[in-house]
């Protein structure tokens, strides 16, 4: 919060994020120290393409065919807003953690009888462990 009464705001566009910069009018004419460098966004694995035919996974991006999967990792199956989830999802009480995940993507049927998922599962052990990792980092 900016109480000074000669403080001014700058924001700017840098990839994904806004920068705000506060200066004050006593420091006019100083060239303000750079910012930080932004941390890369994060890339999703080759393996992750299948999914990304129905889910999202930038934060605040709207759902597809499925749910966005931002920050899914750690949630509660069935739970994110704006989205309809089939009855089984909904009642199966999960929590995604990375070995729930690797059953459900394994067999998304067999975990959850009735789920939307088209899919019938990704039987790579290494390919389904890209894509956790990947899910793991989107917080």
């Amino acid at each position: 919060m900016v109480t000074h009464s000669n403080a001014y705001l700058t924001a700017a566009m840098t990839g994904t994020a806004l920068l705000l910069i506060v200066a004050s009018a006593h420091g006019a004419g100083r060239t303000p120290a750079p910012a930080a460098p932004l941390p890369p966004a994060v890339a999703p694995p080759a393996a992750f393409a299948t999914c990304s035919a129905c889910h999202s996974t930038a934060k605040g991006a709207p759902n597809g065919v499925g749910p966005n999967l931002f920050g899914v990792v750690g949630a509660a199956a069935g739970t994110r807003p704006g989205y309809s989830y089939s009855p089984a999802m909904k009642g199966s009480s999960i929590r995604w953690t990375r070995a729930k995940l690797d059953a459900y993507l394994t067999d998304p049927k067999g975990v959850v009888p009735g789920t939307k998922m088209m899919i019938p599962g990704i039987k790579d052990a290494a390919k389904r462990g890209e894509i956790i990792g990947y899910l793991e980092m989107l917080k």
